[in-house]
């Protein structure tokens, strides 16, 4: 199997739920920084458009979202799992939750006004602003939730999760599932990125304490590599062979045909190739780039929108 490779940066939050999984594994995989922001030409030759952190790499295919890079991740390394047999559905249902409902209330209270100044104090101001003004444009008109309300969601949701540590040292019992990963890293960005405001922590010992056997699953091992490197092996890959077996069509748009993929709500990029697989969980897109050469784009179906050019 070709190398694992990791679009990442150090702060990207869902960047460590995926390290984590990663280390979790005991997979070895090779580190490739990206920027924080646009423009991110190296990104988008091998995605051809999908710009958000963190993305996955094994050879010639592209896997966007971290729910399906924690499914390929499953697929390669099946123990031990994300996915315990007596809870695989709850586990992904709250999985759902926490990327969703509770990312968004945490990463709002995390940018409070002191959190930003933790941020950025001692970025140049222009960094700052720049910074505003990309993620603002991936929001495409997403509201984003008050400090007040935020703060109040995201206390509710730790009640909850402490709730859950209770009598076990994780979410659904004895050893971590995908659930964990999912709830950990917006946690995570409170505690080490905006620090000044993780006293919203402070009253959840049990909390605290499964956060630090999150923590203690560490990264495993990795190398790094540079984005040249990576395109370079994606040029000299060949793509892994379609899953298109099972064909579930819900569009009325034939395999073969020039489709369009994006986001339902945050980052609007578009990715464009040709349908080679449509399955009840994913998206695969074939697309040539000079650079990277032919690649094969894979989208989850869930919290994506495809289209036919």
């Amino acid at each position: 199997m070709s190398d694992i490779i990791l679009h990442h940066y150090a702060s990207s939050p869902f960047s460590e739920k995926v390290r984590l999984v990663l280390g979790y594994k005991g997979l070895a995989w090779k580190s490739v920084h990206v920027p924080r922001i646009m423009p991110k030409p190296d990104v988008q030759a091998l995605t051809g458009g999908y710009r958000k952190t963190p993305f996955l790499q094994i050879g010639a295919d592209i896997y966007c979202d971290t729910a399906l890079m924690c499914d390929v991740l499953e697929k390669i390394k099946p123990t031990p799992t994300l996915y315990p047999p007596q809870h695989k559905a709850v586990a992904r249902v709250l999985a759902q939750w926490a990327d969703e409902k509770l990312f968004w209330a945490a990463m709002a209270y995390n940018f409070s006004p002191a959190g930003a100044a933790q941020m950025f104090g001692s970025a140049p101001p222009e960094h700052a602003k720049a910074f505003a003004e990309d993620r603002a444009k991936m929001r495409s008109g997403m509201p984003r939730m008050p400090l007040p309300d935020a703060t109040a969601a995201y206390k509710s949701y730790l009640r909850r999760i402490s709730s859950m540590l209770d009598d076990q040292p994780f979410l659904l019992g004895q050893a971590p599932c995908i659930a964990d990963f999912a709830a950990y890293h917006p946690l995570w960005f409170t505690r080490t990125q905006t620090s000044v405001v993780a006293g919203i922590l402070d009253n959840k010992p049990g909390v605290l304490a499964w956060m630090d056997r999150m923590a203690a699953i560490g990264y495993g091992h990795s190398e790094k590599m540079d984005a040249m490197q990576a395109i370079a092996a994606s040029a000299a890959s060949t793509t892994l062979p379609a899953d298109n077996d099972v064909f579930q069509d819900e569009h009325g748009i034939p395999l073969g045909s020039q489709v369009s993929i994006a986001a339902e709500s945050f980052g609007p990029e578009t990715t464009e190739g040709e349908l080679v697989a449509a399955t009840r969980m994913h998206y695969t897109l074939r697309r040539t780039d000079p650079r990277a050469g032919t690649v094969h784009v894979h989208f989850p179906r869930v919290g994506f929108v495809m289209k036919a050019l």
